[in-house]
């Protein structure tokens, strides 16, 4: 099937690898986006600006059938379907100039995947071209792809003749090591087409443990990682001025240690701060790719308060754009980890203790909350499980990454925390957000292995320790129904929240009972 793709690619209009300013040139030629004033380039992404996730599929076939977790996010797609699909998107690139970028998935070159992500316009490739990790010329001059990433936002899928449920589609061919993206010009999904591949070649092919979080250094080579859902806080915390960022989003756990699968960051702009995030604040520059951010046309000055577009406005920049990026980006073996939760009724403290099989119990549940306004039809805030912090990216049964987490970090004394950067004093419209300096300042006591040393409790409902003060925090918030002006509107919040946690864990079957009885109680 690819030596019809390689036919078209050696067409002489075809532009391989090209450096960040001839991409930003042709983006500028093609008016596919505008120079902002802070030097980004500033594109839209039209009728979708995020994920299509009811539009992901997996091509069933012998190699898949007993290996992928098949359902709403794994949806099937039959070989037939994929090879019309295919053969209409090559029609539709037949003639077209096309971009292409080599590169690789994989900091730890003895795991790395070769990539080739060919795109329709060249602001996708400079995208894919930050976003990735660049080859050296040497390393280029005898490059040769495992897998190629086809992206063509401007050919829409025919659901009848295509077998996809809109005119959206991102379609993982394993068999064939072949990714097509039709129809939207998101480019997150380029980004997360290549991370759900990951997911599955790591685990299967590595016995490597591939992971939706992000990571940093100390000096002394202390690794922690912060796994987390969007807007959880995962590149704004972990882009720590003290510490050296590893990587923002993704990354693979060897028995090595940690390494980063990517070679940039994809951070979240809306209400982005020079105060509380400067060195994401800092990285957005000449090289750097803006999506959806508002701007005045007069001045081409940005707002990053601005959501009318969308409050997932974006921007994508290479890893050395952070001034202490860690580069090879590599590590030992994390000596923390923190799951981030953003939860939006008020009820979890800012930080709880786990242990081993509480851990197991919190990473499969992956909770946090969605937010009014955020989706059309939510109206209060929901409680949301995404399996391992990921769901969306997982080909393979959440219990299959659950088990690697689970060995790694009882083989190399990990320390589990789950930390809550959502609501406290009551729920979203009533309380307030932690402030991200009293979450920095629990971080720093944790990292530093302080937490364990304070007098805790043990929370009724939940059962995990909590401590009772941190230095730099106030100390009532460690105590979330004392925030509340109603400590029984606390109780019942707390109990409702409860409950969802038991309702979702009974999808997950054959779950040893230590872990199960990690479950939050219900209280007299």
């Amino acid at each position: 099937m690819n030596q019809q793709l390689k036919n078209i690619l050696q067409q002489p209009t075809q532009r391989f690898n090209l450096p960040v300013a001839e991409l930003i040139e042709e983006a500028l030629v093609n008016k596919e986006g505008i120079l902002v004033a802070n030097g980004a380039l500033r594109v839209s992404t039209g009728k979708y600006t995020g994920r299509s996730p009811n539009d992901k599929f997996m091509v069933k076939d012998d190699k898949t059938e007993h290996r992928i977790n098949w359902g709403q996010i794994n949806q099937p797609m039959s070989p037939d379907h994929f090879a019309t699909l295919y053969q209409d998107v090559l029609a539709y690139l037949s003639g077209k100039q096309l971009y292409v970028f080599d590169g690789f998935a994989g900091a730890d070159p003895r795991y790395r995947l070769h990539l080739r992500i060919i795109n329709e316009y060249a602001w996708q490739n400079l995208f894919a071209h930050q976003l990735f990790i660049r080859p050296t010329q040497e390393e280029l001059n005898g490059f040769s792809a495992d897998y190629h990433i086809v992206a063509v936002p401007g050919f829409k899928a025919d659901p009848q003749r295509h077998g996809t449920n809109s005119e959206v589609a991102v379609v993982l061919n394993l068999t064939e090591k072949l990714i097509l993206i039709v129809g939207s010009s998101y480019a997150g999904e380029i980004k997360k087409s290549a991370f759900s591949l990951v997911n599955y070649v790591l685990p299967v092919e590595k016995n490597i443990l591939s992971m939706h979080c992000s990571a940093n250094v100390d000096a002394s080579g202390n690794t922690a990682l912060f796994f987390g859902l969007s807007g959880t806080g995962k590149t704004t915390l972990s882009a720590d001025p003290s510490r050296q960022l590893i990587g923002d989003d993704e990354h693979g756990w060897s028995e090595d240690g940690i390494f980063n699968i990517e070679g940039g960051c994809y951070a979240k702009c809306i209400g982005l701060s020079a105060v509380d995030e400067p060195q994401i604040y800092g990285a957005i520059r000449f090289g750097s790719v803006l999506e959806n951010v508002a701007y005045a046309p007069a001045s081409r000055e940005v707002d990053y308060d601005d959501a009318s577009i969308t409050e997932n406005t974006r921007v994508a920049y290479p890893l050395n754009y952070i001034p202490n990026a860690r580069i090879p980006s590599v590590a030992g073996h994390p000596k923390v980890i923190f799951f981030l939760t953003a939860d939006a009724f008020g009820v979890l403290p800012p930080i709880a203790i786990l242990d081993k099989n509480q851990a197991m119990y919190h990473f499969l549940s992956g909770y946090t909350s969605k937010l009014a306004g955020t989706e059309r039809g939510i109206k209060e805030p929901q409680a949301t499980f995404s399996e391992c912090f990921g769901a969306p990216f997982l080909p393979l049964s959440p219990v299959k990454y659950a088990s690697l987490l689970g060995e790694k970090m009882t083989k190399h004394g990990t320390r589990i925390y789950l930390l809550n950067t959502g609501w406290t004093g009551g729920p979203y419209g009533v309380g307030s957000r932690f402030k991200i300096p009293h979450t920095r300042a629990i971080i720093k006591a944790a990292l530093e292995g302080t937490l364990e040393t304070l007098p805790c409790r043990v929370d009724p409902v939940f059962g995990f320790k909590v401590p009772l003060s941190c230095p730099g925090v106030p100390e009532e918030i460690f105590t979330p129904e004392k925030t509340w002006p109603n400590p029984e509107k606390y109780q019942e919040q707390a109990l409702m929240l409860a409950r969802r946690f038991r309702e979702n864990f009974q999808k997950f079957k054959d779950i040893p009972a230590e872990i199960s009885i990690a479950s939050p109680q219900e209280t007299n």
